[in-house]
């Protein structure tokens, strides 16, 4: 049983500055919500209460943001704005969430090393920070069940154009299913012409506790990163790895276009804003059309 997730936040988000000059990518809101609140309810909607969130220099909000704040719970229970008040107390109380910082920038095998003591020997979620996805069953349980079914590592996966290889981990493997891949290998941002496929690993994985020996026994790369993908690499001498193409949609928060496109599709399903949207949406492209036409 899968009951620990890590949520590796230490990165600097220097592609969206100024916006991450004095706050962490993590915290940037989609509509109304930080951006990691996604995730760490992701995790809770997978049946984990037991996060760890790792963290760099000047991301103190993030702690703060799932902190208890009892002046604002008071202030808001004194004006009966108590539909924020609950929003509040449900933020605070939803997991138990930890924290630790990593102290240099020297890559995801890094941050998720620093892990091992809170982890211990028990297999554990990885959620990118700054990977938010779209769907009606939690990525992470959907990993999580192919995990309790072949008890070894899990890779979550989605297909991606040609030019965009050089972005992400991809993976070449053996075909199980439409949706299930053995994996042999795994290449940290190749070249189209070194893909060995056109599969990526979309910011979600289960691990076994054997990652972090495999952790230990990897290279940093050429500009000193130690990548989790090389690790896995590496695992795949000790035990089998699985790659499941998930059902749903990713948006990368380090990509301004993705984080355009969540607001705008997240806006576009919430029961609140959703119908007035869609219609100031229609008035500006049909504004458009006609200035264009």
């Amino acid at each position: 049983m899968v009951r620990k997730a890590v949520i590796p936040a230490a990165g600097l988000g220097t592609r969206f500055l100024p916006a991450t000059k004095a706050q962490p990518k993590e915290m940037l809101p989609i509509i109304d919500k930080p951006a990691i609140q996604y995730v760490v309810e992701e995790a809770v909607d997978s049946g984990i209460e037991d996060i760890l969130i790792i963290i760099g220099r000047g991301k103190r909000a993030i702690e703060d943001h799932f902190d208890r704040s009892p002046d604002l719970e008071t202030m808001l229970k004194e004006a009966k704005m108590m539909d924020f008040y609950h929003e509040m107390r449900r933020i605070a109380d939803m997991a138990n969430i930890h924290f630790i910082r990593q102290r240099e920038q020297t890559g995801l095998g890094t941050a998720i090393s620093s892990a091992r003591h809170h982890i211990g020997n028990e297999p554990f979620a990885v959620l990118l920070g700054d990977t938010l996805i779209q769907s009606v069953i939690p990525v992470t349980q959907q990993l999580t069940d192919i995990y309790e079914q072949y008890k070894h590592s899990v890779v979550a996966l989605e297909e991606v154009a040609s030019e965009n290889f050089s972005r992400f981990g991809i993976i070449g493997g053996e075909r199980i299913d439409d949706t299930l891949w053995r994996l042999t290998e795994l290449v940290e941002k190749p070249k189209k012409r070194e893909s060995p496929s056109n599969l990526a690993i979309a910011g979600r994985y289960i691990l076994t506790p054997e990652i972090f020996k495999s952790i230990d026994q990897t290279k940093p790369d050429n500009h000193g990163q130690l990548q989790l993908t090389d690790a896995l690499q590496n695992l795949l001498k000790r035990e089998a790895i699985s790659g499941y193409l998930i059902e749903g949609k990713r948006f990368d928060l380090g990509e301004k276009m993705d984080f355009l496109k969540i607001n705008i599709e997240f806006a576009l399903k919430r029961q609140d804003l959703g119908k007035s949207f869609r219609r100031y949406l229609e008035e500006l492209l049909g504004d458009i059309s006609k200035k264009n036409g």
